[in-house]
């Protein structure tokens, strides 16, 4: 294969919904192999320090490129960036899906999705105001996809052999509220299934707990395609850290989401958004926080170290110490591994039905990652019944 096939070369960095855009840049520039395409973070200050690694080892191996930047950082940390003499120029992030930004002739279709799973974005930015989170100033206002929008999308990616779809966006618990009738995630996800009835698997990247309407709780609950997995926009553990961060939740309505879906579905796997170190945050709110992963049986967790970003809130309340802040991140993560390794014995015996990757591995519905018989091709699914558990792999 010859470079021009290639097509432009791009890195994608931050969240699901980066990797679903970057997926339609690659198609838009399939016939631009000199360009290469830095699709920013800009969530943390350390996505923004690897956004501007990725920026300068792209560099270092493509000097003759024509290096362009977009994403959340290519707007909040422009300046900064544009500082980088590795940097040629910036794609807006609004813009970014248009070819018209990219000088390209015509609009292609979704680029083929290069892994087993399709994720696929049905909303963008966001209407909320979390004092820690600079996101909206990087994605602007929540907008959805129409639903034959994302059935047509959907289309695309089964018909190429995806196995299993993953529904992404900035707040896709806010899917719809712009759309005539404000129709709920759940109409959404519904019409997805009665489509598809060969589509085996749908899975949901992070939702906001308190947004989960009646019908999409009772799939939760019920419907076997929906996997049995969910990871909750939680952020923390302790109520006054919950209304400082003005999330629009208590931890008693993640309690009381968790515990009623799994009276309804106890296989259940849990994952959750936390932040350590959040400003003001006592001891005893950072215990809070290592109480929450217990008490909701957190096994998929991603814990991130505050860190102020520019023009938020929380920015301007009283910081807590770095050193704290990483210790506290640690003890989170510790907590969330142990329980982990636990839920992962507790597997072992237990028939899993597993989406194969291409590197011998697979996800059962859960999301527990599961070693498979060689030769499985990528894409399969296999039941297997692990015997063992290893290094984070069921085997």
């Amino acid at each position: 294969m010859n470079a021009a096939s290639l097509g432009a070369e791009v890195i994608s960095l931050g969240c699901r919904l980066n990797l679903s855009e970057s997926e339609r840049i690659r198609a838009l520039l399939v016939d631009e192999p000199e360009i290469v395409v830095v699709n920013s973070c800009a969530v943390t200050s350390e996505a923004v320090r690897q956004t501007r690694q990725a920026i300068r080892r792209a560099r270092r191996e493509r000097p003759e490129a024509r290096l362009l930047v977009t994403g959340c950082a290519a707007e909040i940390e422009r300046e900064q960036i544009a500082a980088m003499p590795e940097v040629d120029g910036f794609v807006a992030n609004a813009d970014k899906l248009d070819a018209r930004a990219w000088n390209v002739p015509a609009p292609r279709p979704a680029a083929p999705v290069r892994h087993t799973r399709a994720f696929v974005a049905v909303q963008n930015g966001c209407d909320h105001a979390c004092t820690f989170c600079v996101i909206p100033q990087g994605r602007g206002a929540s907008r959805s996809l129409t639903v034959p929008q994302v059935l047509t999308e959907i289309e695309y990616h089964l018909a190429l052999g995806a196995g299993e779809v993953v529904l992404t966006g900035v707040d896709i618990t806010s899917w719809g509220h712009d759309l005539p009738g404000s129709p709920p995630l759940g109409e959404l996800v519904r019409a997805i299934l009665d489509a598809f009835p060969g589509l085996r698997r749908l899975r949901m990247s992070s939702v906001d707990g308190i947004e989960i309407d009646p019908l999409l709780f009772e799939m939760l609950a019920s419907e076997a395609r929906l996997m049995p997995h969910l990871h909750l926009s939680l952020q923390h553990g302790h109520d006054l850290i919950l209304k400082r961060m003005k999330r629009r939740h208590l931890r008693r309505d993640a309690v009381a989401l968790i515990e009623a879906l799994r009276e309804r579905r106890p296989e259940l796997a849990v994952g959750a958004d936390l932040i350590a170190g959040f400003p003001t945050e006592s001891e005893a709110h950072h215990e809070a926080n290592l109480s929450i992963i217990r008490e909701l049986g957190i096994v998929h967790g991603h814990v991130f170290p505050y860190s102020p970003r520019p023009g938020t809130p929380a920015a301007r309340m009283p910081q807590i110490d770095r050193p704290a802040i990483k210790s506290r991140a640690a003890e989170l993560r510790a907590a969330v591994a142990e329980l982990r390794d636990r839920w992962l014995a507790s597997l072992i015996d237990t028939p899993l039905a597993a989406l194969a990757e291409s590197d011998g591995t697979g996800y059962a519905p859960n999301l527990a990652r599961v070693k498979l018989p060689q030769g499985t091709p990528r894409g399969a699914i296999v039941t297997v019944t692990p015997t063992k558990f290893e290094e984070g792999l069921l085997q």
